[in-house]
């Protein structure tokens, strides 16, 4: 009887093992399919410098750069810019933009890296997805030429600075701070106390000189008169139609409107070659950017952008 209950058992045990066995290798088995289809998608070939989105009858490439985030650093699109307008055989580039903006000495430097590609003589098509606003309209006045979508939302120009103030929270929770400072604008913005009239003068001081450098680029890069300029430049954004009447925006069109005027400014004859940035990544970073937890993936960075690493001045459009 004990011998017979003892067979039982070990046949449970290794039926729930094999069981478990098979739901691992099923596991591995999609997860690798999964992994092997978002590789497919990603491009066609790739070399050690770029990933090919498409392949043309022609010799000619054009170079897709995005900027698809907020703007906290210039680092990869500066990069980009960089290593397409030394290569001689990308003929234009297309600046893909989707951004509400961000900070302000980020936005410049991805603004003077792109005009610098411009006036080398390589065209710079920029491409307005859903939103290019403030910081992100900053950067597309560095291009040759400026295509949005009738519903792109563009414009924002203006300059913002946000600070936050837990001054009656830490005394409720019994916390007390103590600064000790050379001057008297040296903590202007410290949370731990409200700001004061210099305060807020010394900050609306700044944000009028970064105002005015922003109006300066557009001004000069759009041809737009200044005084005309202040009159739109309140903040506000615009619809790509819109734009396209107070002459933000050259003209309506798609991206793949986009990347053909490239196409035809950099004198490819035929269907041009896409390509963009080989990105190093890890197998694993390839399938969790294709992941079905994007949501979370966007929250996390959503988090990380507006408080862990938000710029203090900023050319953005606060949603």
């Amino acid at each position: 009887m004990d011998t017979t209950k003892k067979s039982s058992g070990t046949k449970w045990f290794w039926g729930i093992f094999i069981s478990l066995i098979l739901i691992v290798l099923i596991f591995v088995g999609i997860t690798f399919l999964f992994f092997a289809k978002s590789i497919t998608t990603i491009s066609i070939k790739s070399d050690k410098s770029y990933e090919y989105v498409s392949e043309g009858d022609s010799k000619g490439k054009v170079a897709i750069v995005e900027l698809n985030y907020t703007i906290i650093s210039s680092e990869s699109i500066v990069r980009q810019f960089k290593k397409f307008r030394e290569d001689e055989s990308v003929k234009a580039i297309v600046l893909r933009i989707n951004t509400p903006g961000g900070g302000v000495a980020a936005s410049q430097e991805m603004y003077e890296e792109v005009r610098k590609t411009r006036d080398s003589g390589k065209p710079v098509i920029v491409s307005f997805g859903p939103i290019a606003a403030s910081g992100g309209y900053y950067v597309s006045c560095g291009g040759s030429l400026i295509v949005s979508n009738p519903g792109s939302l563009t414009g924002s120009i203006g300059v913002i600075a946000q600070f936050i103030t837990i001054k009656e929270l830490a005394e409720k929770l019994g916390i007390e701070a103590t600064t000790v400072k050379s001057g008297e604008l040296k903590d202007a913005g410290n949370m731990f106390r409200k700001p004061n009239e210099a305060d807020l003068e010394y900050i609306q001081d700044i944000i009028d000189n970064s105002f005015q450098q922003f109006l300066d680029v557009v001004s000069r890069e759009r041809k737009i008169d200044m005084e005309e300029l202040k009159k739109i430049a309140t903040g506000r954004v615009y619809t790509g139609v819109q734009a396209l009447e107070l002459r933000l925006v050259d003209t309506l069109g798609t991206f793949e409107d986009a990347i053909q005027i490239a196409a035809d400014m950099g004198g490819i004859e035929g269907e041009p070659t896409i390509v963009k940035e080989k990105k190093s990544m890890a197998w694993l970073d390839y399938f969790m950017e294709s992941s079905t937890n994007s949501e979370i993936r966007e929250l996390k960075e959503d988090f990380k952008n507006e408080f862990l690493e938000k710029p203090i001045l900023q050319y953005k459009y606060e949603k």
